[in-house]
């Protein structure tokens, strides 16, 4: 065997050692991976289990003391009358007469009072002129309760739709409005710099800076604004301008002694109000993929 043969021998049979380790790292690592899925995917199945199985056991539980009368069944129906009371609405046409205005108010006022809520909420945030103008007019404004201000709109309007858009419109409004401007303030000075650095000025700086960093903002807002703008839109339907409508259902049905009926109309509204939270989270995550494992 040659000297040069001689040394590379001894060589391989060092490195054979710390092959073997790097392996083993690599097998550990693997495995550590593998348990973390396994890990992620029961959580994942147990938080699906949870969020099914308690709603029906509250349910259930709602069930038996309401048969057995340890809640009163006058105020508390069984919950298997109110589902049969919903069947023969939804079958009459009662209960789509109702929900059909209800998602117009919700969703022409509501959709027009984000987006120039977001609009303007932006312009002020990138603006300091303009909110040294408006912000304190809007700060004085915000406070002041819409419903409130229904009854002027019925003055202004009559007793039409328009004012009880209106009064969505103006919810929804002024919380994309706050929202939109503190999410471009909480926009890290570094990234408006280097956007400068980079050449992006006017629409290119909002376009990829101002807008992709206030938008969590902006999400969080749509949830917030949805769920007050379900509130306002039951509340303004319950007064006497309106005799349509989910709130109208629940006032009538409060006034007639009809608490299937009334049950009916909350758990309706609540289905609306979770099926529109649940179309904006998700769209979050499709327009916004970096914020998925928040």
């Amino acid at each position: 065997m040659s000297a040069s043969q001689e040394q590379v021998a001894p060589r391989s049979q060092e490195a054979g050692p710390d092959d073997a380790t790097t392996a083993r790292r690599d097998e550990r690592t693997l495995e550590a991976a593998r348990r973390q899925r396994q890990r992620a995917r029961a959580l994942a199945t147990r938080d699906l289990v949870l969020s099914i199985a308690a709603p029906i056991l509250l349910v259930a539980l709602w069930e038996v003391c309401a048969r057995v009368q340890i809640i009163d069944p006058r105020f508390f129906p069984p919950p298997s009358q109110i589902v049969t009371a919903g069947f023969e609405m939804a079958r009459s046409g009662e209960l789509w007469m109702h929900t059909g205005p209800t998602l117009m108010r919700l969703l022409v006022g509501g959709g027009l009072g984000a987006i120039c809520g977001i609009a303007v909420g932006l312009l002020m945030g990138s603006s300091r002129a303009l909110n040294a103008a408006l912000g304190p007019l809007f700060s004085a404004l915000y406070p002041l309760p819409k419903i409130a201000i229904f009854p002027i709109l019925l003055m202004i309007f009559g007793p039409t739709e328009l004012p009880k858009m209106i009064a969505v419109f103006i919810t929804t409004f002024f919380v994309m409005q706050i929202a939109a401007v503190s999410g471009v303030w909480a926009i890290d000075k570094k990234l408006l710099e280097a956007g400068t650095a980079y050449g992006a000025t006017g629409f290119d700086r909002f376009r990829f800076v101002v807008l992709p960093g206030a938008m969590p903002f902006v999400f969080s807002g749509l949830r917030t604004a949805t769920g007050t703008a379900v509130v306002v839109v039951t509340a303004v339907e319950f007064t006497g301008a309106s005799t349509t409508g989910l709130g109208y259902l629940i006032w009538n049905s409060w006034q007639l002694f009809l608490p299937e009926k009334l049950y009916v109309g909350l758990v309706v509204i609540g289905i609306i109000g979770a099926v529109l939270t649940s179309l904006i989270i998700h769209s979050e995550k499709l327009l916004l993929p970096w914020r998925r494992s928040r």
